[in-house]
């Protein structure tokens, strides 16, 4: 009889086993998320989900983590879009008070792409994190795309890590007023980490930063099909080392709000060391090398070199709000080049140097760009 009992035990301590490997093969303790290789999506609601970075999945829907989940993504993982599925459904977004980890490391990435074998902007959708931040269209606002809400009244939430990513051939259409952008950041705040980002050819906007307090450095935007650089609705925050090629519209379109120009809490940004390149002659940068729009807020640039855009600033001649911004001396650029002869430097404040070399090596793309991609 002992000799049974012992056995049984150890038959139960045997499944005991086997059942907590198959949660670590799952992805973590992930609660009732059911991790795919080759059909990822769904909603993860609690737990933890961690990505295995020799695993290449396909998106296949909307993945979402949910408040109180967390998703993790190792350095070398590669996510593709599925070929077949339509392109808006096509995404991953992270909620208020969920978390997100994209721990790419420099050599060695995180890759969202698409998975076409003709690739192309809007193959896919985009990444999409919302917090707790605050923006000046109101505490509880709905996200553009994947209808998530987000704003509140804390700047220094966090949602997260995003380190050496590489997205490409997002910004799938709804309509011409509504698509995604490469990611987009709605009112995140500052104990978020961000850097080392790559967007290549989105189908709206690279990266954009609607409201909250989130810093960025070293972010690589190329060939966006609306403009590459973009921060409304009381963003605050500093932006570090930006290379932008590829110009469509603007390199920098930067609002206030588009309801009222000069609603508080403006918006205040600090963007150092930025390269903008119009690119070849597929790219007319039709909005110039900054859009200083829909009241503009308080934008200081320092170190900004310019390449093939012949005026530095657009300012609409109804935006009064804007024009209020420039008068009072909130619209500045310190050290700057352009290469164009004779480029018009437009409305700004502008002083100090005319040797700017921006994001590090002029029109160039710079040394530290080869680490994300």
């Amino acid at each position: 009889m002992k000799k049974s009992i012992l056995s049984m035990l150890a038959i139960a301590a045997l499944t005991f086993t086997s059942c907590n490997k198959d949660n670590d093969d799952n992805g973590g303790d992930n609660g009732s998320f059911e991790l795919k290789v080759n059909d990822l999506k769904g909603d993860i609601t609690e737990g933890v989900v961690t990505l295995d970075a020799s695993e290449t999945y396909t998106l296949t829907g909307a993945l979402v983590v949910r408040s109180g989940a967390t998703l993790t993504i190792p350095a070398g993982t590669r996510i593709e879009s599925s070929a077949t599925e339509e392109a808006t459904s096509l995404y991953i977004a992270v909620e208020r008070n969920a978390t997100i980890n994209i721990n790419g490391v420099a050599g060695n990435p995180v890759v969202m792409t698409s998975g076409k074998s003709s690739k192309a902007q809007s193959d896919w959708g985009g990444l999409v994190i919302c917090g707790n931040g605050i923006a000046n269209t109101g505490a509880d606002g709905t996200s553009e795309v994947g209808a998530l809400s987000y704003g509140g009244s804390d700047n220094s939430d966090s949602s997260g890590t995003i380190e050496y990513l590489r997205i490409e051939y997002t910004g799938a259409k709804f309509t011409a007023s509504k698509e995604f952008n490469g990611v987009s950041f709605f009112a995140v705040g500052s104990g978020t980490t961000v850097n080392h980002i790559y967007a290549y050819e989105s189908g709206d906007d690279g990266i954009e930063f609607f409201g909250g307090a989130v810093n960025a450095d070293h972010l690589v935007i190329e060939n966006a099909y609306d403009d590459s650089l973009d921060f409304a609705d009381g963003y605050v925050g500093t932006i570090n080392y930006v290379y932008i090629s590829g110009v469509t519209k603007a390199g920098i379109e930067g609002s206030n709000n588009g309801n009222d120009g000069a609603v508080t809490p403006m918006t205040d940004a600090t963007i150092n060391n930025v390269s903008i390149v119009k690119g070849g002659t597929d790219f007319t940068a039709s909005e110039q090398a900054i859009n200083f729009k829909e009241g503009g807020g308080k934008q200081a640039y320092t170190n900004l070199f310019v390449d093939g855009i012949a005026t530095a600033c657009k300012i609409s001649g109804d935006d009064t709000a804007a024009a209020a911004r420039v008068s009072a001396g909130d619209f500045t650029i310190t050290d700057y080049q352009f290469t164009e002869v004779g480029a018009d430097l437009n409305v700004a404040t502008f002083s100090g140097a005319t040797t700017a070399t921006g994001a590090g090596n002029g029109a160039a793309k710079p040394s530290w760009a080869s680490d994300i991609q």
